[in-house]
C-alpha cells in the first residue's frame, strides 16, 4: 500500500469506496483522486442507477461495483463515502458499519435522530468511525473566522444571525423532488452548512425555539428533463430558529425555499468589540470582513488558512489522516448528530410552542493546521 511522509512518520493511505454517483459526487471524486491523492486512494464506486456508476468508474479508472453490499464487502475499501439521498443515508451507513468499515455520510447524518443514534451506537460497538458533511467549515474562510474570534478581534461573541433563502431547486436541478420530501426542505438541505459553521464559531447549542410553515402545497418543475412534473411538498419550506448557545450567545437562523431575492448576509457574528461577516458556509473561501468598534467601513481580512477553493472531500481526507494518527476527526458523527438534533428541535419547538432543550453535546473541532 502506498504511503506518504507526514513529518517523521509515514501514513498509510486509506482506500475510499463511493456509494452514490449523482450530482454531488463529481467534485468528491475529482478531489479525492486529485487534490487529496497523497492521503487517500479512490478504489470503487456504485450507484442505484448502474449507468451512473459505470460512467464514474470509467472516468476515474476505478472499480464499478454492482451495489452497496458488494462495495462494503470489498477488501479494497477502508472508508465508505455515502453520497446517496438523505432517505438512504441510514441504511447504507449502518450496513457499512456492520461490515466493519468506517463511513462518511453526506449531510444530514440521517433523517431522524433515532436512526442517527442507532448508527453512532453501532459504530461504537464495531469500533469504527462515522464522519459527516459538511466539511466546508474546514476551508480557509471559516477557519480564518474561527481564528479571528479566538484571537479576540471582535471581543466576546454576543449574538449571531444566519440567512439561507432562495426559491428552491425545481427551476434548475434535474431531479429536485427529494428536496421537498422528508429529510429535505431548506432546513435539512442547507441548515447543516450554517449550523455546523455556527457551532465551529461559537460552540455547541443548549436550547432552541422556532416557527415553521409550508408556504406551497405543490411545486412545479421547470428544469429538464422533468419539466412540468408536479411535486407534492411534505416539509416546511420557511423556518425561523432561535439558538441559545452554551457560551451565552444568542443566534437567529432563517432557512427558506420561498424567497425570490434578499440582501441579508450569510452569517454575521456580533461581539463586544466588533462585527465579523462570515462568508457563504456552502463554500470554502472568503471574503472575511471585520468592522471593529465605531469604524465606519468594513476591512477585508486576508485568508489565514489553506483550502480556499472547492475542497469537498477535505473531511474525508482529515478522517483518513485521523485514523492513521489516532486522533479525533473534525467532521465527526458527534458534531453531525448535534446539528441534526438542533434542526429537529427547531421544528419540534414550532409545533409545541415551547423551547426545545438540546440533549446532545459536542466540542468545537480543533482548528485545521
Amino acid at each position: 500500500m502506498e504511503e506518504k511522509e507526514s513529518g517523521t512518520e509515514k501514513m498509510e493511505k486509506k482506500r475510499i469506496g463511493v456509494v452514490g454517483a449523482g450530482k454531488i459526487s463529481g467534485i468528491y471524486l475529482q478531489n479525492l483522486q486529485g487534490m487529496f491523492g497523497k492521503q487517500v486512494i479512490l478504489t470503487g464506486v456504485t450507484d442505484f442507477v448502474e449507468e451512473r456508476a459505470k460512467k464514474a468508474a470509467q472516468e476515474y479508472h476505478i472499480r464499478c461495483l454492482k451495489d452497496a453490499d458488494e462495495l462494503i464487502a470489498c477488501a479494497e475499501v477502508d472508508i465508505v463515502l455515502n453520497l446517496t439521498q438523505p432517505q438512504h443515508h441510514y441504511a447504507v451507513a449502518l450496513a457499512a458499519v456492520r461490515g466493519g468499515k468506517h463511513v462518511y455520510n453526506e449531510k444530514p447524518l440521517c433523517v431522524s435522530r433515532e436512526e442517527a443514534g442507532a448508527l453512532l451506537g453501532a459504530a461504537q460497538e464495531q469500533q469504527v468511525r462515522v464522519g459527516c458533511a459538511p466539511d466546508t467549515f474546514l476551508g480557509a474562510g471559516i477557519q480564518t473566522c474561527c481564528k479571528l474570534i479566538d484571537d479576540g478581534w471582535i471581543g466576546r461573541p454576543l449574538a449571531a444571525v444566519a440567512f439561507m433563502m432562495n426559491h428552491g431547486h425545481e427551476h434548475w436541478h434535474p431531479d429536485p423532488a427529494f428536496y421537498y420530501k422528508t429529510g429535505g426542505g431548506p432546513l435539512f438541505d442547507m441548515g447543516p452548512y450554517y449550523l455546523t459553521a455556527l457551532v465551529n464559531l461559537l460552540g455547541p447549542i443548549a436550547r432552541v425555539s422556532g416557527s415553521a410553515q409550508q408556504s406551497f402545497k405543490t411545486r412545479t418543475i421547470t428544469s429538464e428533463p422533468l419539466n412540468g412534473q408536479v411535486i407534492a411538498v411534505e416539509v416546511p419550506t420557511h423556518i425561523v430558529g432561535v439558538l441559545d448557545f452554551v457560551s451565552g450567545a444568542v443566534g437567529t437562523i432563517i432557512t427558506s425555499f420561498d424567497v425570490y431575492a434578499h440582501s441579508l448576509p450569510y452569517i454575521e457574528i456580533y461581539g463586544t468589540e466588533g462585527t465579523l461577516k462570515v462568508p457563504d458556509p456552502n463554500t470554502f473561501g472568503g471574503p472575511v470582513l471585520v468592522r471593529r468598534g465605531l469604524a465606519e467601513t468594513w476591512s477585508e481580512i486576508p485568508l489565514l488558512k489553506d483550502f480556499p477553493e472547492n475542497s469537498r472531500g477535505l473531511g474525508v481526507r482529515d478522517m483518513a489522516e485521523a485514523l492513521s494518527e489516532n486522533r479525533p476527526h473534525r467532521a465527526s458523527g458527534k458534531l453531525a448528530y448535534h446539528v441534526l438534533e438542533v434542526m429537529h428541535g427547531i421544528l419540534e419547538a414550532s409545533a409545541s410552542g415551547k423551547y426545545y432543550p438540546v440533549q446532545s453535546v459536542c466540542s468545537r473541532p480543533e482548528p485545521l493546521v
